[in-house]
């Protein structure tokens, strides 16, 4: 094996020594999106009935939509796409599902779509929406065939939700989350931590300009 394809927002922050991430592909969208029972649609978080159940396994979703709506009811959810999918259709234990829009996007089903979540509302994942090659850091053959796949911005923003990651040193058992955004030459980085009820949060927003030429590992 040369390289393995991962999600970038379920690769550590720091590798095992011997690698590292040789390719950090163009970001798909990275918000979260609502996935609805047939029964309701046409709906939206705001216009839900009072104790829906929404079904995520994200402790940062969990927590921010608890604290953006409280009229709503929250259970845990397992178990790949299908498999999630098919709980919410043939179960009924759930209203509606939170998930990435890029892996729903990635799998064709956009169709199932009901609501993008704006960050306003629900902040994302570290790295969520982008792919990442991880290699031998010694492989320069490899690494150099997998420049042209490196996008500059979006490394740059997923370099930066990942060093705020890294230095809360947050990981699945955090709701940690962020937004990034590229204008012209200035990253903007938002980043937050909630408890797990969504009750309390630390949240704080920093621009950095960028040299042009700057190198990006």
């Amino acid at each position: 094996v040369d390289l393995v394809v991962h999600s970038l927002k379920d690769l550590p922050t720091t590798l095992p020594p011997g690698f590292t991430v040789g390719a950090i592909l163009q970001r798909e969208n990275p918000q979260d999106a609502l996935v609805l029972t047939p029964q309701l649609a046409g709906h939206t978080l705001e216009s839900l009935p009072d104790k829906s159940v929404i079904g995520t396994s994200s402790l940062r979703r969990a927590a921010q939509l608890k604290r953006n709506f409280p009229h709503l009811a929250f259970k845990d959810v397992r178990g790949n796409l299908n498999t999630r999918l098919r709980k919410l259709d043939e179960l009924g234990e759930y209203s509606a599902l939170v998930l990435a829009a890029a892996g729903l996007s990635r799998m064709g089903w956009d169709d199932r779509i009901s609501q993008i979540i704006d960050p306003g509302v629900c902040l994302y994942a570290v790295g969520q929406g982008a792919l990442a090659v991880e290699v031998r850091a010694e492989d320069r053959h490899v690494l150099e065939l997998l420049s042209f796949l490196h996008h500059r911005d979006t490394v740059l923003r997923c370099v930066a939700e990942r060093a705020f990651l890294r230095t809360l040193e947050g990981g699945c058992s955090v709701p940690v989350a962020v937004h990034s955004h590229m204008e012209g030459k200035e990253l903007s980085l938002t980043g937050a931590v909630y408890s797990l009820d969504g009750a309390d949060c630390l949240k704080d927003t920093q621009k950095v300009s960028l040299n042009a030429t700057q190198e990006v590992n």
